[in-house]
């Protein structure tokens, strides 16, 4: 019987390892030195096959990992009693809770990004390193509509990651998700690694179940993306950020193969903009667009139609008017109202949005630059006192015919307040900013916010999910 060649098992491992081989010469050893030259084979074979280990995905999680952090947060959440016995033994608004994340490092001297819903309401949040090490982090900011926070920790000389661009991301390239899923059950602070492919690019999000808010132009990834993922860097092959990981769909609340990140452009200049101004101003263009509704007329209209145009206003300027057709958008289609949205969420104040207009049968080319986004009229006592609200209940339901088996429905609201707010009777507020509201008890708690910050409403409005931006007084 022949042996097996010795060189065909190391041309094999070569193989397997991606790194090829060539044609292997007969052995020619004598008794003598066949003895001698073993040792160094097996070395030689052991270094072929650790080398073939050492992919790049593994190179990628490597080059990252240092850079991620867990994020433990103290929040208090209010509490509505069930029963008569609950004002006995919980005091309302009197429960704190514990909540769980994951941030990465972009600047050395301590700034982290991370998702706002992960230190949404956040009385304390404490920073763990990748060494175990505890710091106490300041919010710096936070942006609901973006789902983008910055956090702060004193320390210097901290490692960081290496960001790169989603805008040239391939369907079906690799991309690795990191994350602190399940906090410190697992035992430690080191993250999590998964891998996937991009699924999708450009995929817009409408708010469900609970998923609250709307989530636009995300990278879809297969990447097991779980609880306490949220915040953690997506990154390619080549270990540059490419996104933050930020949601799921799962009926069970685990992993499906459906993750969502938000592409990492936008979260740098979200991050930019707190932390040279504490907040993100939004940029305002004068319009409006037909909504959830005119989505399935998309193929026949070829685009959004333009439904209001505020007198005066950017929009106004460049020529704009209602009923023409908004067919694209810095160079993108507009297929519905989510594409428009996600055009403007990327837009800065004084930004030149390049579009493509058709009114009548005349297409024509329109240049608008941005504004600031203005100052609802009215203020927020007068919104609170002149909202009629009742919960949304089984009955309310049916006799409805809501599609949420939650919220608050919109039971009478002054004309004065609806021109100011868009608000309409029999919306359902369904979450403000983030913030799911499951009865109506929770919407003045929910609209207690700073004067100038802009906060969005996500309402049902004839079976259908919108929302409205405001800004207090």
């Amino acid at each position: 019987m022949r042996l097996p060649r010795w060189d065909n098992f190391v041309c094999l491992g070569l193989l397997l390892g991606g790194l090829g081989c060539r044609d292997a010469p007969e052995p020619r050893l004598s008794v003598a030195s066949a003895g001698a030259q073993a040792p160094a084979r097996v070395a030689q074979v052991q270094t072929a096959i650790d080398a073939s280990r050492r992919t790049a995905l593994v190179a990628a999680a490597d080059r990252v990992s240092p850079a991620v952090v867990s994020i433990n947060v103290s929040s208090r959440q209010r509490v509505t009693p069930r029963s008569p016995w609950d004002f006995f033994f919980v005091p309302e608004g009197a429960r704190l809770v514990q909540g769980y994340g994951t941030g990465f490092i972009v600047r050395s001297n301590g700034i982290i990004i991370t998702n706002q819903h992960v230190v949404a309401n956040a009385e304390r949040v404490v920073v763990t390193l990748r060494d175990g090490s505890d710091l106490n982090a300041t919010v710096l900011g936070e942006d609901p509509i973006t789902d983008i926070a910055v956090l702060r920790v004193k320390k210097e000389s901290l490692p960081t990651v290496t960001l790169g661009r989603s805008t040239d991301l391939m369907i079906g390239e690799w991309v690795v998700a990191l994350g602190n899923p399940y906090a410190y059950l697992l035992g430690n602070a080191e993250p999590t690694v998964t891998v996937g492919v991009v699924s999708a690019t450009e995929r817009n999000i409408l708010p469900g179940g609970d998923q609250t808010g709307l989530y636009l132009d995300m990278i879809q990834t297969d990447a097991a993306i779980n609880p306490g993922n949220s915040g953690g860097p997506l990154t390619n092959a080549l270990g540059e950020v490419v996104g933050v990981n930020s949601s799921i769909f799962s009926s069970s609340g685990g992993s499906v193969g459906l993750g969502f990140a938000i592409p990492i452009e936008r979260a740098v200049r979200v991050a930019d903009e707190i932390i040279k101004n504490g907040t993100v101003r939004r940029a305002w263009v004068g319009l409006e667009v037909e909504g959830a509704r005119a989505m399935r007329d998309w193929k026949s209209q070829g685009g959004v139609v333009l439904s209001n145009v505020a007198p005066g206003g950017p929009a106004a300027k460049a020529g704009l008017r209602p009923g023409d057709v908004l067919l694209e958008a810095n160079g993108r289609q507009l297929r519905n109202y989510l594409d428009w949205e996600a055009v403007k969420l990327d837009l800065h104040v004084g930004d030149a949005v390049e579009m493509v207009v058709r009114a009548g049968n005349t297409t024509a080319r329109r240049r608008v630059v941005t504004g600031d986004l203005p100052t609802v009229t009215a203020e927020k006592i007068t919104v609170l006192e002149d909202l009629q609200l009742i919960n949304v209940t089984p009955a309310i339901q049916a006799e409805r015919g809501i599609r949420s088996e939650r919220g608050a429905l919109i039971f009478r609201i002054s004309p004065e307040v609806s021109r100011a707010t868009g608000l309409q009777p029999g919306d359902v507020i369904l979450a403000i900013n983030r913030s799911p509201v499951r009865n109506a008890s929770e919407v003045a708690n929910l609209l207690n916010v700073r004067p100038g910050q802009v906060i969005r409403i996500y309402v049902e409005r004839e079976g259908q999910i919108t929302f409205t931006d405001l800004v207090f007084r």
